[in-house]
């Protein structure tokens, strides 16, 4: 197992192909510094994927509470036992703050606080 995250495979990659002009031949180079901001600012590939519900309660649960503990023990009524059995994926998507819809497939993403 590799110490590299994926952003330094594609700095490695673009810095390789950076220097060929053929790759970049006919682009503006800022239409290519463009794509680099671009995948800096895009979402992970592996988003947690969560029932719509869950994520509602993440939503109205998180800026009020100070961590993922302080909400434990509240009850969450159906909701609950899948919180307990996909404890791992609620987590990330708590502390993401972003997570895909189950049944829409939809990306919610919480504001940042102000």
């Amino acid at each position: 197992m590799s110490n590299e995250t994926k952003r330094d495979v594609f700095d490695a990659v673009w810095n390789r192909l950076a220097g060929y002009q053929v790759f970049f031949n006919g682009w503006p180079r800022e239409t290519s510094d463009g794509y680099k901001k671009r995948y800096d600012a895009a979402l992970p590939d592996d988003l947690p994927v969560i029932p719509e519900a869950v994520g509602c309660m993440i939503t109205k649960m998180k800026p009020i509470c100070k961590s993922i503990l302080d909400s434990q023990y509240r009850d969450y009524g159906k909701d609950h036992r899948w919180i307990i059995d996909h404890y791992d994926t609620f987590a990330r998507a708590w502390l993401l703050g972003v997570w895909r819809v189950e049944e829409t497939g939809e990306i919610v993403k919480l504001e940042a606080e102000k």
